[in-house]
C-alpha cells in the first residue's frame, strides 16, 4: 500500500509537492493574444515523486515528470507523464518506494540497486532526432516526443551504440554552428569517484571523443561551459563520499578548504593538455553563456553562490546560517597571461537562478540574458521567491523585470527566437508560473526584451506544475 508523503518537508508541499496524476488538455483556455507565429513544444522536466521515499528526501532525488507544452496556431494543448525509468517501472508494479534519495545504498531495496536506474528529472534536451531526459547520474532517457513514453533499443537509454563511458551530465553543450554535443560525466568510475568523463557526439549520433579527467578530489559537477576552444570544467568543494552516506551522513557536503579547481581542456587538444586555474571556494549550479574575446580570454558569466545551498557541512551540520543567494558573476580567465589568470566581477547584486539565453549565440559573444528573479526567502523552504524575471542588456549594462504575485513562482524562463533568422533577443520568453493563492499553474508567453509590460498571453492549467528544473523549446509540429 502507497504511504502517505512525510508532511514535515518543505519539498514535498506547496509549490514542491509532488502531483499524482497525469493530464492530457488539447485546448488550454487562454488570456491575451497567444502569437501566432508561435510554432512549437515546450517541454519541462522535474522531481516528481512517485511514493514517498524511504529515509531522508531532497528535492533532486524525486522521479522524473516531463511538462509537454504544445503551441501552433494559438492554441496551447498540454501534457504530463512520468518518465518511465526501471526504478519508476518497480515501484510502480509494487505500489511503494523503494529507494532513498540518490538512491542512496542503506535506504534502497536490492532490487533497485541491482537496476542502476536514472530518475530523469533534472533537464530535456532534443539533439539528432531525439528527445533526451537527463539528470547527471546515468545515460540520457530517449523519449516519444509526442507520447512521452520510452523508445529505443535499450528501453529507453540511450548509449550511443554502447560508446557512452561513464555518467552524462544533465547540462550537456550544443555547438551552434556544428550541432556537435559536448557532455561530461561526473563520478565516471563509479559512485563518488573523483574522475570525470569528457565525450562529444556529432549531429548524428557518432561519438568522436572520450577521455577520463582525474579530478583533485569527488565532487558533484552539476554543469559547464563550452567555448569555440575550449572545455570549462569546474570543480567546486561539494564533496561525495561513500564513507559519509553508509554511515548515516551527507552523502554530498560542502567543503570549502578544498577550494574551487578549474579545468581548461583544448576542444580540438586532449586531456594532456589541460590547464588548471585556482578559484575561492563557491558554487555554480548554472552558467549563462560562456566566450572567447577577440583577445583570447575565456568569458563565463555563472550564477554564483559564496556556499553551496540546499548541501550540509560533512557533519551533517548547515554549511551557513543564512540561506545563500546566486548572483549574476563575471568570471574573464586569460590562460596566456602573466600572473593572475582569474578575475571576477559581480554584474548585478540581486539574487537569481536558472540564467538562460538566445541558445543561437552559444559559444559566442552576447548580449541578452534572462534569469528567475528572487531577494525575498519563502518563510516554509528559506528558499528564494523567485516571483519574478529579470532580462539583461548586457552591452548597455541595463535591466529590466517583471514580477508576479507574493505567492507566485516563476520556473526556468526559456527564450524562443521569432524566426530563425531573427536578430539575438527578437522573440519571446516562455515560463511556467505557479500560481500560489489558486494552487495553479499557467504557461506565460512574454515579449523577451519588454518583460516590464507583463506576459502578452497566459495560457491557464486548472492543476498545478510543481517546482521543476530545465526545459527547453522544440520547434514545428509534433
Amino acid at each position: 500500500m502507497a504511504k502517505a508523503f512525510p508532511t514535515d518537508n518543505p519539498f514535498l508541499q506547496g509549490y514542491y509537492g509532488p502531483v499524482n496524476t497525469e493530464a492530457d488538455a488539447a485546448h488550454l483556455h487562454i488570456t491575451g493574444e497567444m502569437p501566432k507565429n508561435l510554432l512549437g513544444t515546450l517541454y519541462r522536466n522535474g522531481p516528481n515523486p512517485q511514493f514517498a521515499p524511504r529515509g531522508p528526501y531532497h528535492w533532486f532525488g524525486g522521479d522524473g515528470m516531463i511538462h509537454a507544452f504544445h503551441i501552433e496556431n494559438g492554441n496551447v494543448s498540454y501534457k504530463n507523464r512520468w518518465v518511465r525509468t526501471p526504478k519508476w517501472e518497480i515501484e510502480n508494479k509494487e505500489g511503494e518506494g523503494l529507494s532513498g534519495t540518490f538512491g542512496n545504498p542503506r535506504y534502497t531495496d536490492p532490487r533497485v540497486m541491482a537496476l542502476n536506474s536514472t530518475i530523469a528529472n533534472t533537464n530535456i534536451v532534443w539533439h539528432g532526432g531525439k528527445l533526451l531526459a537527463l539528470e547527471e547520474a546515468h545515460a540520457p532517457f530517449s523519449l516519444d516526443p509526442a507520447t512521452l513514453m520510452p523508445v529505443g533499443p535499450d528501453g529507453g537509454y540511450e548509449t550511443w551504440g554502447n560508446k557512452l563511458v561513464g555518467p552524462f551530465t544533465a547540462h550537456p553543450k550544443l555547438d551552434p554552428v556544428t550541432g556537435e554535443m559536448v557532455f561530461f560525466g561526473y563520478s565516471a568510475k563509479g559512485r563518488f569517484s573523483k574522475e570525470v568523463s569528457l565525450q562529444t557526439v556529432t549531429a548524428d549520433g557518432r561519438i568522436t571523443r572520450s577521455e577520463i579527467l582525474d579530478g583533485p578530489f569527488p565532487s558533484m559537477i552539476h554543469d559547464f561551459a563550452v567555448t569555440k576552444n575550449w572545455i570549462v570544467l569546474p570543480i567546486f568543494p561539494l564533496t561525495s563520499s561513500m564513507e559519509r552516506a553508509m554511515s548515516g551522513k551527507p552523502p554530498f557536503a560542502w567543503e570549502p578548504d578544498k577550494g574551487t579547481h578549474i579545468a581548461f581542456i583544448p576542444r580540438n587538444g586532449t586531456i594532456a593538455d589541460v590547464k588548471w586555474v585556482s578559484a575561492p571556494p563557491c558554487y555554480v549550479f548554472h552558467p549563462m553563456n560562456h566566450y572567447e574575446t577577440d583577445d583570447g580570454k575565456i568569458v563565463v558569466d555563472v550564477m554564483k553562490f559564496d556556499v553551496a545551498p540546499l548541501f550540509p557541512l560533512p557533519d551533517g551540520s548547515p554549511s551557513t546560517k543564512e540561506l545563500p543567494f546566486a548572483k549574476l558573476t563575471r568570471w574573464t580567465f586569460d590562460l596566456d597571461g602573466h600572473g593572475n589568470t582569474f578575475r571576477e566581477q559581480q554584474l548585478d547584486d540581486r539574487s537569481g537562478e536558472f540564467p538562460r539565453f538566445d541558445e543561437r549565440f552559444c559559444m559566442s559573444d552576447y548580449r541578452h540574458g534572462w534569469i528567475v528573479a528572487g531577494d525575498v526567502t519563502d518563510p516554509k523552504t528559506g528558499e528564494p521567491r523567485q516571483d519574478g524575471l529579470i532580462h539583461y542588456d548586457l552591452k548597455t549594462g541595463k535591466s529590466t523585470g517583471w514580477s508576479a504575485g507574493k505567492d507566485d513562482r516563476f520556473g526556468e524562463p526559456i527564450f524562443v527566437p521569432r524566426s530563425e533568422n531573427a536578430a539575438e533577443g527578437d522573440g519571446w520568453l516562455l515560463s511556467v508560473l505557479y500560481r500560489g493563492e489558486e494552487k495553479r499553474s499557467d504557461l506565460a508567453v512574454f515579449e523577451a526584451t519588454d518583460l516590464g509590460k507583463g506576459p502578452i498571453a497566459l495560457a491557464h492549467l486548472s492543476s498545478r506544475v510543481p517546482a521543476g528544473f530545465h526545459g527547453n523549446w522544440r520547434p514545428g509540429t509534433v
